[in-house]
């Protein structure tokens, strides 16, 4: 997954509320909470906004999809598969 957000924007402290046995043991194993929890956020946004973006198309896809079923493509008579 391509990185979409600027590493050069400034960082927002912010708080978090997390399992405390699952705290305690990414600490022991060193992993850099804030690095983690940006991949996590990037990756449930970019799910989100894509699942945003086909409900908002839903209407626009279904109706491609018909013309396509009902008339086929255009450059169907060029295909040679």
């Amino acid at each position: 997954m391509r990185n979409k957000y600027s590493n050069q924007v400034h960082k927002k402290a912010t708080n978090l509320s997390l399992n405390s046995e699952l705290l305690a043991e990414a600490k022991r194993l060193n992993i850099n909470l804030s690095a983690t929890m940006e991949k996590a956020l990037e990756k449930e946004v970019k799910h989100r906004l894509k699942a945003e973006w086909l409900e908002q198309n839903a209407q626009a896809i279904n109706a491609c999809n018909e013309l396509v079923e009902k008339q086929g493509l255009f450059s169907d008579s060029y295909r040679v598969f």
